[in-house]
């Protein structure tokens, strides 16, 4: 073998190295190397006592993932003062008793919580490759049926609002706070002309629930007052790559919005009025504030995440004019 040829085989060899070593931290490492986040965003009036609301998504539970039951019933020990279930927390037909055992600790503090895809239809295996696409997020057909009755039973036995096409006033760390939900506009369940309308004048905060960020929900619920929108789904890409981010939202969310916290008004998206995304640096000063969470699950036929490790978030909600982005 000539040394060019030598040359070449060694390369070749190297990226095949780096790529099993990369596949092998996403599947064995990172997937369950959960993380909690933590964010300060100024939306109380002036004069209010901080508010913390711990979310929780994307669980995407199986029976048997005890290392991911435990963390979460952990949370608890935050002592959150709401808690918010952004939705897709099964992915088995026996998943229901410990998504309930998982949430447990959590509901005993005031919560609220909306549904995902996959609270309703089980997941199936599909092309890795349809993931770089443009297909990557079209919604999925009907398929079996999970047991997403028993689901919303046992969270509305635990005392938490069922925000699916509702609205509803919660006490909040001693404020009232209004909010509004959606059912996931991701499959199309979204019906929000039921709870449209101008935010409440006699609460401190409107706050959005939605599963899946879809620009057509964000726009309503912002244009009708809501000072916060929280949302999951987009898992934060779930393989993204070091300083650029994700690559994909699953919705038509911008990529740059795919986790944590940001600004967003009616037109920062793709197909505002701009033509184009606006980043929360050209925000106007009345913009929303927005958090997307990343999730703590995968699909039981994707389950690597890379440069997206899985998460929860304790919110600080502080004054305006107080801490930014904390």
């Amino acid at each position: 073998m000539t040394p060019p040829a030598r040359t070449a085989l060694r390369a070749v060899g190297g990226l095949v190295g780096a790529g099993l070593a990369g596949v092998a931290y996403a599947s064995l490492v990172e997937r369950t190397w959960f993380a909690l986040r933590r964010f300060t965003v100024p939306v109380l009036p002036a004069g209010s006592a901080p508010v913390r609301i711990l979310q929780v998504s994307d669980l995407h539970l199986t029976p048997g993932q005890r290392r991911k039951i435990d963390w979460v019933r952990s949370l608890a020990e935050l002592r959150p003062d709401f808690v918010v279930n952004s939705g897709d927390n099964l992915a088995h037909l026996e998943a229901v008793p410990p998504l309930l055992r998982a949430m447990e600790p959590l509901m005993e503090f005031p919560g609220a919580f909306v549904l995902g895809s996959n609270d309703y239809f089980a997941p199936i295996p599909k092309n890795p490759a349809r993931y770089l696409t443009s297909r990557h997020a079209t919604a999925p057909r009907p398929r079996g049926d999970l047991p997403v009755g028993a689901l919303v039973d046992g969270l509305r036995a635990g005392g938490w609002a069922d925000l699916d096409n509702a609205r509803t006033v919660v006490e909040m760390g001693g404020h009232r706070v209004e909010l509004v939900g959606v059912d996931d506009p991701h499959v199309e369940f979204d019906r929000y002309d039921r709870v449209a309308g101008p935010a409440r004048d006699d609460v401190a905060l409107t706050v959005g629930l939605v599963h899946a960020p879809y620009q057509r929900i964000l726009d309503a619920m912002v244009a009708d007052g809501a000072g916060l929108v929280l949302a999951g789904h987009t898992h934060g890409g779930q393989l993204a790559l070091p300083v650029y981010g994700a690559l994909v939202t699953n919705c038509d969310l911008d990529t740059g919005r795919a986790k944590g916290v940001s600004r967003w008004w009616p037109g920062a998206g793709p197909g505002g009025g701009e033509g184009r995304v606006l980043p929360s640096s050209a925000a106007p000063a009345d913009a929303a504030w927005l958090h997307v969470s990343a999730g703590l699950g995968t699909s039981p036929y994707a389950p690597v995440r890379f440069a997206c490790r899985p998460e929860a978030t304790l919110l600080t909600l502080v004054a305006h004019g107080a801490d930014d982005l904390g």
